[in-house]
This record gives structure tokens, C-alpha cells and sequence, in this order.
């Protein structure tokens, strides 16, 4: 298996890395989004594109829904629509962000009635998952102010803690909340829930079932971001990944394509950490959007860096390392981790692909198969899905 032992690939056996159904539509930057030929109209039709991903690369047998952007009449037929094309649904991610009500704050408003339509709406979503089978509600907020005295921060922090209280109390028993923080934007004097220590604040006085997800792209520039996954590991509150790439703020680019070392540091820590492999609680996913690119092939790719960087992450000689560190050893302990890094792991994964009936090279297995032409002919009339709709 060239630089891979089999006991190593062995441990990427169980990697799922779940899809946004969202990342099937237009979508983009706030300026503009632009239409694609064969763009899903329907969340079946984001199932079906979703169900190619996992064909080629064997990595992602889940599909994230967003509610009500996958809204439909019978999630049990929706259920039964998923298995048939070899896929199930994944977290359920509630939205409070786009109603006009929500203009002033959801689950932080300072109207009752406007919370409890906050509260309400994640009710439904909990709905979802028992009849899809999800696991996991996410919540991200877009709650904050723009200018200094427009809210009581105190005040919104308790309202926060109130309503999550009531939303964490209905989840079941074998299922989870996990609350995503994000440091601006669309509130830029503050935000509700910024980073990871609100979250984690938050999330720890509800009980074990809460837990933090963290975006990659939503921090500050030069941010360790690795550091704050050791941390939440370490607490035991790390609950799901958005992987993402950014160069400047939420880009929402490919996993990987800013800054492929920083993912690798990161999935280091994960892996290091006890947050990878059978049994582990933490959820990977992406959240991208595909805006120049086509869509199908940008999923494709992302989950590949994952499972590259993942791959690499699990080839650093741990003992090695720990001896370099413990003997104040800085040169030669930054050596162990770039050896890995630096290793080219492609050759291995795409024999080890070959050796479970999937395709050498995803990618192309793809734009050979035909679908994309496909898709681009039959998809024609309705309205496509794009970002809020």
C-alpha cells in the first residue's frame, strides 16, 4: 500500500463525512448567485446529486437537511427516497435568520412572542428528525446589534439560555443539539453567540447532549483554530465540524483550498484528541457554497481533502513526537509533523479505493459517468433551489 499500512487504512474504514443538501443549489456570495444547468429543484433531487458523491468516494453516506429550504409534506417517504439511493439524513439544521420577524433577534428577541416562534420552529425541526432519523439539531444564529446600546447584552445572553433550555428539554433521548458559533455578520457590533466560549458557556448548562460545532470559517483571521478543537475535545463538548476553506472571513470555499496545513493541524488534533474513528461523537461536514464551480464535482473534491488530510493526520509517529516534545526537541518535533504533512498519500487511497469497488479517481469516474450531462437535460422547468429557497 506504498506509504499507508494496512492498519492506517484500516482506520479510514468508518470515515462519513456528511453532506450539505444546500451545496446542491445556487448559491454565493450576497452580490449574486448564479444558476447552473441541472441544478435540483427539490430536496429529492439534492438526495439524488448528494448519492453520487457517496457512489465515487465511498466517504458520505449522509445528507445535512435545512429546514424550511428541504421542507416537504411526508419526511417518511422522504426517509424511504434516501435509503433507495443509498444515502440517510443527517443533521437537521433549524433556520431563523430570513424571517422579518426575526429582524431584531430569534431565540434572543426581546418579544416573547417572537421567541416562542423561534422556539417553535426548532420544535419542528426536532419533528424532522424523528421521522428521518437524524441525530443531530444544529443551530446557528444570526442574532446580535450593529451599534453599541441597541441591546442589553446581559439580557440577551439570558434570554438565549432560556430558550435553548426549552428547545434542549424536547430533543430525545438519542439526540443531540449542537449550537455554532460565528465571531460577525450579519450582526457586526456583536453577535449572540461569537465564538467558542459563548457556545461552550451556553451548551454547558444544558446538559451532555449539547455540544459545540465549529465552523472553520467562522473566526477571526490568524485564529488557532486547531487550539480551540484540543480544547473542546478536551472538555468533552466538541460535537460536529463545517469544514469549509476561507481567506479572508466566511468564504465558504472547498475544504482545504486556502490553507490545505491548517486542516491537516486541525484533523491532527481531532485524531490525537480522540474525536476520529468508531464510537467518537464528533460529526464532520461540510458547509460550502459552489458558486463558479459545478457543484457535484465541488463535493467530490472536498471530501477527497478531508480524507487526504485525514490520512496524513494519522501518519504522524506519535511517540516520536511525544519524546521530541518531552526532550524540548523543537525542530525535530516540527519535523515529525511535516514529514507527515508532506506525504503524498494518493497513490494509497486510490489503490485502497480500488480494493472496495470504488473508482481509482472519483473525480473522473464522475465526468465519465454521464450524469452531469444528464441531469443538465432532464432538469428543465420549476424553479431551482438556490440559497433561501
Amino acid at each position: 500500500m506504498g506509504t499507508l499500512s494496512s492498519s492506517l487504512l484500516s482506520q479510514l474504514e468508518s470515515q462519513v463525512i456528511e453532506l450539505p443538501s444546500w451545496a446542491f443549489g445556487n448559491s454565493g456570495t450576497r452580490f449574486k448567485v448564479f444558476s447552473t444547468p441541472g441544478t435540483p429543484r427539490t430536496i429529492q433531487e439534492k438526495l439524488a446529486d448528494a448519492a453520487q458523491v457517496n457512489k465515487v468516494t465511498g466517504l458520505s453516506p449522509k445528507v445535512a437537511l435545512h429546514i424550511p429550504w428541504d421542507k416537504v409534506d411526508d419526511y417518511d417517504a422522504l426517509r424511504d427516497t434516501a435509503a433507495e439511493l443509498g444515502v440517510t439524513v443527517g443533521t437537521v439544521n433549524s433556520n431563523t435568520f430570513q424571517d422579518d420577524a426575526y429582524k431584531f433577534g430569534s431565540l434572543t428577541h426581546i418579544d416573547a412572542g417572537i421567541r416562542q416562534k423561534a422556539i417553535d420552529h426548532h420544535f419542528e425541526c426536532i419533528d424532522v428528525m424523528d421521522a428521518t432519523g437524524s441525530q443531530d439539531l444544529k443551530i446557528w444564529l444570526a442574532d446580535g446589534t450593529n451599534y453599541p446600546g441597541q441591546g442589553n447584552l446581559r439580557g440577551r445572553q439570558d434570554r438565549l439560555a432560556d430558550s435553548l433550555q426549552k428547545i434542549y428539554d424536547r430533543i430525545g433521548e438519542s439526540q443531540r443539539m449542537v449550537l455554532e458559533y460565528k465571531f460577525f455578520e450579519p450582526a457586526f457590533y456583536h453577535t449572540d453567540v461569537p465564538d467558542w466560549g459563548t457556545s461552550y458557556a451556553q451548551v454547558s448548562a444544558l446538559g451532555d447532549r449539547a455540544l459545540v460545532c465549529l465552523d472553520t470559517g467562522h473566526h477571526a483571521p490568524g485564529t488557532n483554530i486547531e487550539f480551540i478543537v484540543m480544547q473542546l475535545l478536551r472538555l468533552g463538548k466538541l460535537g460536529s465540524f463545517d469544514f469549509n476553506s476561507r481567506f479572508y472571513a466566511d468564504d465558504d470555499l472547498i475544504v482545504g483550498a486556502a490553507d490545505p496545513f491548517q486542516l491537516f493541524r486541525i484533523l491532527f488534533e481531532v485524531v490525537r484528541g480522540g474525536g476520529y474513528g468508531p464510537g467518537s461523537p464528533v460529526a464532520f461536514m461540510l458547509d460550502q457554497c459552489h458558486n463558479v464551480e459545478d457543484k457535484i464535482p465541488g463535493q467530490i473534491r472536498s471530501v477527497l481533502n478531508v480524507q487526504e488530510m485525514t490520512a496524513r493526520a494519522l501518519l504522524v509517529d506519535t511517540e516520536a513526537l511525544d519524546a521530541a516534545q518531552n526532550a524540548e526537541d523543537v525542530l525535530g518535533a516540527n519535523n515529525i509533523l511535516m514529514d507527515a504533512f508532506y506525504t503524498d498519500v494518493r497513490p494509497a487511497l486510490a489503490e485502497w479505493r480500488e480494493g472496495r469497488g470504488l473508482p481509482a479517481d472519483p473525480m473522473k469516474a464522475y465526468l465519465a459517468s454521464g450524469y452531469q450531462k444528464n441531469i443538465a437535460e432532464t432538469r428543465v422547468g420549476g424553479q431551482q433551489a438556490s440559497w433561501g429557497a
